[in-house]
């Protein structure tokens, strides 16, 4: 398996990679230029004060520990033109054995939403999953009432499965959510 910090994809228009320490100011901006929430999915504009330069660099060990347990691979997404952070993604590891299957997730800063970014992303993150972490299986878990995120992952390769039942905690309710998922076997670059 590749090295965590080597986990790169460069798409048409943007890289997603690790964070490193020289990142700093240039992932802050991305969190501070976000407007308002624009839909529950949207964490939208966030104080940003607890996000300091000490805070940052102990949460790049922690995304550095997790991948080497191989429990889940933290990415920045950055657009190749400028470099401006555009959001972020990761992949969790559900179970390797004869399983081989993962998590997917996706979020762009909502001032950079309408552009396909998210589609973008997301088929650059399946390619890192299947070309650089050997998974057999990629899944999408989705709220019932995030038609975006479905258009996303459909856009993106991934296929409707299933309604998973009281699946995931969230508010202190089991919600349901939707399964779309993508095979090594079915994909194409």
């Amino acid at each position: 398996m590749i090295k965590y910090s080597k986990l790169t994809i460069e798409t048409n228009r943007l890289v997603i990679r690790p964070l490193f320490s020289d990142d700093y100011k240039v992932w802050l901006e991305g969190y501070c230029g976000q407007e308002p929430s624009k839909s529950r999915f949207d964490e939208g504009w966030l104080e940003t004060k607890f996000l300091t330069e000490t805070w940052f660099l102990q949460e790049l060990k922690v995304r550095e520990n997790l991948s080497t347990q191989d429990i889940c691979y933290m990415f920045n997404i950055f657009c190749s033109s400028d470099g401006k952070s555009i959001g972020n993604c990761d992949i969790t590891t559900h179970m390797r054995d004869d399983f081989q299957y993962a998590r997917v997730g996706y979020t762009i800063h909502n001032q950079y939403w309408g552009n396909g970014y998210a589609t973008e992303a997301l088929k650059g993150l399946i390619r890192i999953g299947f070309e650089q972490l050997n998974f057999h299986r990629l899944e999408a878990h989705i709220n019932l009432d995030n038609p975006a995120s479905k258009r996303v992952s459909i856009k993106a390769g991934m296929l409707y499965e299933c309604i998973r039942k009281a699946f995931i905690l969230e508010d202190g309710e089991w919600t349901d959510n939707e399964i779309y998922f993508i095979n090594n076997q079915s994909w194409s670059v």
